[in-house]
């Protein structure tokens, strides 16, 4: 296959906008001109990559093709940089990075704060126990994960773990658990949890009450607010300890055995980058800092 980097450009530009109208416009040039570059790319390929809804979706053929454009946008970016000393806008590469929401609302945000006059970052919020799947598709090229098997064509790093803890106000406690989280209680005191694939919450509550308790569950799907919710007495919920260190007077532990560690991981794409390692080695540092390291 000979493929053309403009072409490459063009399939990572219309994935990232979702549509040939964005692309055209990262790239400063017509959608005409976006058109032309993807079909000669699907020719060259003898593959259909997108399907031309909008959003586009990438077929599978895509998210191969469309990983090698985004690892050869970054090295292409790593060697402007090299050459040309001082970044300018145009050698600035973009670096797609999955992130579970409680990561991305502590410690993960300060990590990447000193490289961002370096690096473009496209963080996408997703369950740690889910961002895996977008290491496969190619979307990212980084993630953090609580998956330690490497996905075919990365490398995975251990971070250190996140430990959550049931917590409520006390208020909530008289009323709904004044005998402590027992099986009846618990069976009906309202729950908190981020979004239906958050399982941390039932994970305790079935080992607690068994797998056949339903109680009212509360959906609230911002990290900030969730831990916000459990202030304001709407129900308990799986607080990590990285967010309940200024709360100590508002919120306490329902059960100091409930407890519930999860283990992350850096898994990235293998690929000699030197943007993509001073990336690695800024998360490894924060999570060397702000994670249980046992």
């Amino acid at each position: 296959m000979d493929l053309d980097l403009p072409q490459l450009q063009a399939l990572d530009a219309t994935v990232r906008g979702g549509t040939l109208e964005a692309a055209a416009r990262a790239l400063h040039v017509t959608p005409s001109a976006i058109s032309q570059r993807l079909r000669a790319l699907e020719v060259a390929t003898g593959r259909i990559l997108l399907v031309r809804t909008k959003p586009v979706q990438v077929t599978e053929s895509g998210q191969a093709v469309l990983r090698l454009a985004r690892q050869v946008d970054l090295l292409t970016a790593d060697v402007a940089r090299e050459l040309g000393g001082d970044p300018s806008p145009e050698n600035v590469p973009t670096l797609p990075i999955a992130v579970n929401a409680d990561s991305m609302a502590t410690w993960v945000l300060p990590a990447l704060a000193p490289l961002a006059g370096d690096v473009c970052f496209d963080l996408y919020r997703e369950d740690q126990e889910h961002t895996s799947a977008l290491l496969r598709a190619g979307t990212v090229m980084a993630a953090v994960t609580s998956e330690a098997r490497p996905v075919p064509g990365c490398t995975s790093t251990r971070l250190g773990g996140m430990r959550y803890r049931p917590m409520a106000t006390p208020g909530f406690v008289q009323r709904w658990l004044p005998a402590g989280p027992t099986s009846e209680a618990l069976a009906r005191a309202p729950v908190v949890v981020f979004d239906r694939r958050d399982d941390l919450q039932h994970r305790y509550l079935h080992a607690r009450a068994g797998s056949d308790v339903a109680p009212p569950l509360h959906y609230v799907p911002a990290s900030a607010d969730f831990v916000a919710a459990i202030s304001l007495g709407l129900g308990w919920g799986m607080v990590p300890d990285l967010q309940a260190g200024g709360m100590a007077a508002e919120l306490v532990e329902l059960d100091p055995a409930g407890a519930v560690d999860v283990v992350l991981f850096w898994q990235q794409w293998r690929l000699r980058s030197t943007t993509l390692d001073r990336v690695r080695e800024a998360v490894l540092a924060a999570a060397s800092r702000e994670l249980d390291q046992a």
